[in-house]
């Protein structure tokens, strides 16, 4: 029998923890396995919590994920959890421009139509089919600026990286971040080659079988629809947690490693645990401090991945308190606009249950890596800012009815230019310590999705080995 330690009870962790006990790829009986999960923190779900609170469901961190990844589907399948689609609001999005809210289109017509971009920076875009191919990885900016237009960065591309990472696009690693849209430039020359050779490609294939219609959608764009929870996105570790049972310790927290012949002896809070597999679940910032002593070259590396600081403001109001209709799923800032927040989720009308009848739920981001300064603000100038912020957007009448403040000091991973080269580089280092192993939203995708790929692909791996 394999005695495995998981660092972290987080989503990264608790999939490991979970597939290694329940996988059937290899016909292997759970007793090969005797798995521990460590958790400093005193609940587990790391940056997944859920808060409810006073008759409103607020995500203190990510809000669920995209329908377009079957893993995680049939995790929840395996849990017995129902997901909860977004509904038809959330194809409605925003974009803050020039002092009020512009819808994002939602077709080619539409997007030729809008005011997003000027005449020109429509025109330009246009040129992106004799743009010449960059170097193997490069900045989004980069990226962007050169295939589309710096217009198309900043009013567009901008936004979306502050969505997503809470980052900066002129440091941001368009390969790690964004590998699809990469790919597509490497394999096809450019975005727009690869939108009309993929379009013939799915015609001819939906000429040969339509039923690859529904089986085999290919698209530039990762496409999906948001999913999460009638109960929040934290009933996904909360069920994994669940399942693990006295096999997640709560309150337990990992100082540092040693390796005494093919055994490894992991220093805790409150006693040293000996483990012949280690994996280390944890936030890159956290694994170094615990490899500090262990390999000074992996730690250093993994502390150079850093994390800025964000804080997420709920506001709770009777829908007659706010006069716009907030029919769709919020609205992003460009960092152009010389705002002093990140955007904003109407999070009540995408999904169930987040708000009492007859109320509102908003989410709204600050900091990130362009303002860290922002998030870390006390807590009556956050709020002043916010709803000074909101209140001429979306004709606030009253304050809010309710307010929390979540903060996060070290948040989104950011993935920056040279970040695969990092992660190649941990990788070597670990094939000297057999049994070691790193994963994580650090790395790899900071999705719900891609931890739980990630975990899979990791028990997979450490099933095939041991």
């Amino acid at each position: 029998m394999k005695r495995i330690a998981i660092v972290g009870g987080g989503i990264s962790g608790l999939t490991v923890a979970y597939a290694l006990l329940n996988s059937s790829k290899f016909q292997v009986p759970s007793y090969k396995f005797e798995i521990t999960v460590l958790e400093s923190d005193s609940r587990s779900g790391g940056k997944i919590w859920t808060d409810k609170t006073d008759g409103f469901l607020c995500e203190k961190g990510a809000n669920g994920f995209l329908d377009n990844k079957l893993r995680t589907l049939e995790l929840c399948k395996s849990l017995g959890i129902e997901p909860v689609r977004s509904n038809e609001n959330s194809k409605k999005r925003f974009i803050y421009l020039n002092g009020q809210l512009n819808a994002l289109p939602e077709s080619p017509l539409a997007f030729i139509k809008s005011d997003l971009l000027s005449f020109g920076g429509k025109l330009r875009m246009l040129l992106e089919y004799n743009a010449p191919k960059g170097p193997e990885d490069e900045t989004v900016a980069d990226f962007i600026i050169r295939r589309l237009g710096k217009e198309a960065l900043e009013k567009l591309i901008d936004p979306m990286c502050s969505g997503i990472y809470a980052g900066d696009p002129y440091k941001m690693s368009i390969k790690s971040c964004f590998a699809r849209i990469k790919e597509l430039e490497q394999e096809y020359g450019g975005l727009l080659k690869a939108l009309m050779q993929i379009r013939r490609k799915k015609k001819k294939e939906l000429t040969q079988n339509s039923k690859l219609k529904t089986q085999n959608k290919v698209s530039v764009a990762p496409g999906g629809t948001l999913t999460s929870f009638y109960n929040g996105a934290q009933t996904i570790t909360d069920a994994l947690a669940e399942k693990l049972g006295d096999r997640l310790h709560l309150g337990v927290s990992v100082h540092g490693i040693v390796k005494n012949g093919n055994v490894y002896q992991l220093y805790t809070s409150k006693d040293t645990v000996e483990a012949d597999i280690v994996i280390l679940a944890s936030p890159a910032y956290a694994a170094a401090e615990i490899l500090k002593d262990f390999d000074i070259g992996i730690s250093k590396t993994l502390s150079d991945i850093p994390y800025p600081h964000v804080s997420v403001v709920c506001f709770g109001y009777k829908k007659d308190k706010v006069g716009h209709p907030l029919n769709g799923f919020g609205f992003l800032v460009p960092h152009i606009e010389g705002r002093k927040i990140l955007g904003t989720l109407w999070d009540s009308s995408i999904f169930p249950n987040r708000a009492s009848e007859g109320y509102a739920l908003l989410r709204t981001m600050v900091g990130g890596s362009k303002s860290p300064e922002i998030a870390a603000l006390d807590d009556d100038k956050i709020i002043s800012m916010v709803f000074d912020e909101l209140k001429p957007v979306l004709s606030f009448k009253t304050d809010p009815d309710m307010i929390r403040i979540y903060r996060w000091e070290k948040a989104i991973p950011q993935y920056l230019l040279g970040h695969s080269k990092k992660v190649k580089s941990i990788e070597e280092q670990l094939k000297s310590y057999p049994g070691l192993y790193l994963t994580g939203n650090a790395y790899k995708g900071i999705g719900i999705n891609d931890c739980v790929e990630n975990g899979y692909k990791l028990a997979d791996e450490i099933i095939a080995n041991h």
